[in-house]
């Protein structure tokens, strides 16, 4: 089974560390939280697990299966069985949702084998048509452009949509919930839980409690200040929901604070 193992990861965007000595463990099957308010660094994380050249690691390890991804680009993070869903996705006019998925599943398959020719067109129909009835989608969705014109739900739905068909390993959903109505937010989470197994791990990066109404977590945890301060089951996002986050900053405020004056981070 494939797990995603951050071994006490610092990233820095330019001369700031964000990411300040993060453990977390991620296997295959599991679904965990991560959770933490405003500028906790969990962008940051999920860029720097896919490996954007913005983000650059200083200390520290992301390894998977056993194999250190530091060296690796994004796309061959992903060849591996890795994939991100992003906040913001990026419209691609002229590109049908089809034709992207396409070219993306050829991709793995070329990477695994060059002299694989792609996956015929007719295959390829089927495969995404399985898939978007597995979602609840329109047929209609896959020929239009990729996320030109689409609404924050629908651009949800097509970052859903990319990881049924690549079916990943390990996926990693960048605040998925932001900007979307209880509506949408229902629809995409129904999305994820029917993908969800044995075969998938899924590290959800949220905000907020209500997006995991719907999609239940093994495990949830606080981000703060760039280090993971709290590990528990689902009763820890109730309590986020509840008290909020300021019992995060007064325990863990002050324990920061004497680690950046002693130079231990």
């Amino acid at each position: 089974m494939a797990q995603l193992e951050i071994k006490n990861l610092h990233v820095c965007i330019g001369e700031n560390e964000i990411i300040k000595g993060l453990d977390l463990v991620v296997g295959q099957g599991e679904i965990h939280a991560l959770m933490g308010p405003n500028g906790s660094g969990k962008s940051t994380l999920a860029y720097a697990l896919m490996g954007h050249p913005s983000y650059q690691v200083t200390a520290g390890d992301i390894l998977f299966d056993g194999e250190s991804l530091l060296e690796m680009a994004p796309d061959e993070r992903s060849h591996l069985g890795m994939f991100l869903a992003f906040q913001y996705p990026v419209a691609i006019p002229g590109v049908t949702v089809a034709n992207f998925l396409r070219t993306a599943i050829n991709g793995h398959r070329q990477a695994k084998n060059p002299d694989d020719k792609g996956m015929p067109i007719p295959e390829f129909r089927k495969v995404l048509k399985e898939k978007m009835d597995l979602l609840q989608m329109d047929h209609g969705f896959a020929g239009r452009y990729l996320n030109d014109g689409f609404s924050g739900g629908e651009k949800k739905r097509a970052e859903i949509l990319q990881m049924a068909t690549l079916e990943p390993r390990i996926a990693i959903l960048d605040e998925t919930d932001s900007g979307l109505d209880i509506d949408a937010l229902r629809t995409v989470a129904e999305g994820v839980n029917a993908l969800q197994g044995p075969d998938l791990g899924v590290l959800v990066i949220t905000h907020y409690q209500r997006l995991l109404n719907y999609i239940k977590p093994d495990y949830v945890h606080v981000m703060f200040s760039g280090m993971i301060v709290e590990s528990g089951g689902p009763e820890l996002a109730l309590q986020l929901e509840e008290q909020g986050y300021d019992w995060i900053r007064e325990k863990h405020g002050e324990a920061n604070a004497v680690s950046a004056a002693t130079g231990d981070s």
